[in-house]
């Protein structure tokens, strides 16, 4: 049976996730607290810390090694090899980290980096629209003249997240209800991820890609840019420096594995998010 694994995004991070993972490889946990100055263990399983767990800035480091090690759990415990990976925004570097693209260190300097660099843009706000499908939305926008709002990520044909200023956000809840949509749920972000607010922190972050090399990688992984493999390493600089103003194509992402034969997906992170979406993308 073909499988893949796949990495979740911000959203997904939870006090007390990596507990037993962090027992079992403390040299790694051990090597990601000096990159980042500050200990993982206690950002992730104290209860006072669950509030700055939540900052995008110490969000994205988290789930990129917690990630990681579970990936690790998952390869350890034999059965077939994955023949695709896939991560949800943030996720994609733990995808690429497991594909040997670039080492475990590396990439949780990118993350820490792209955290860091997310978080200094603010005025911005993203929510779900579910129940209404992406052309409606369009329309709706359209309609309202929201042309500052972006659709952020398409997480199935059924729920799609909205991104851009925060004051164009605030009035879109009761036109997508009149348009047929079952919830519009505001998310708890700092920023407009994925939106074309996040274009400076792209070029930043482009920047800030150059001091690093990368490696083909040894399994396939979907680009969220491209909902398509990347072909090599030349990719990989480009793509993550647009995956942080462009869309997320989930929807696509699940649909080309599962057309590639993938018919088990493993979730390798805390929580089941994208787990939950495989039963709404057909």
């Amino acid at each position: 049976m073909s499988r893949a694994f796949l990495f979740p995004g911000q959203g997904s991070q939870q006090t007390g996730m990596g507990e037993i993972l962090f027992s079992q490889f403390p040299e790694i946990v051990a090597e990601a607290d000096e990159i980042l100055g500050y200990s993982l263990r206690d950002l992730c399983l104290n209860p006072e810390s669950s509030e700055k767990l939540n900052h995008t800035q110490f969000t994205q480091p988290s789930l990129y090694v917690v990630s990681c090690l579970q990936a690790r759990i998952e390869q350890d415990a034999g059965g077939d090899s994955p023949t695709f990976f896939a991560g949800h925004s943030v996720g994609e570097y733990a995808a690429l980290c497991t594909a040997k693209a670039f080492s475990f260190s590396d990439g949780l300097k990118l993350v820490a980096k792209r955290g860091e660099i997310m978080a200094k843009i603010s005025g911005g706000g993203m929510a779900a629209v579910i129940g209404l499908e992406p052309s409606r939305i369009k329309e709706v926008l359209a309609e309202i003249d929201a042309d500052d709002v972006d659709l952020a990520n398409f997480n199935s044909p059924g729920q799609t997240v909205l991104s851009g200023p925060a004051a164009s956000m605030e009035p879109l809840g009761d036109p997508m209800k009149a348009a047929g949509a079952k919830m519009f749920v505001p998310l708890k972000v700092s920023g407009a991820f994925h939106s074309r607010m996040m274009e400076e922190p792209a070029r930043e972050f482009s920047t800030f890609l150059e001091g690093f090399s990368f490696n083909d990688p040894k399994t396939p992984v979907i680009s969220n840019v491209e909902a398509a493999p990347y072909s090599g390493a030349k990719d990989i600089p480009d793509l993550l420096a647009k995956q942080i103003h462009s869309s997320v194509h989930w929807t696509e992402t699940i649909q080309f594995m599962r057309s590639q034969g993938v018919e088990e997906f493993v979730e390798c992170g805390p929580g089941k998010v994208l787990t939950k979406l495989l039963r709404q993308i057909p």
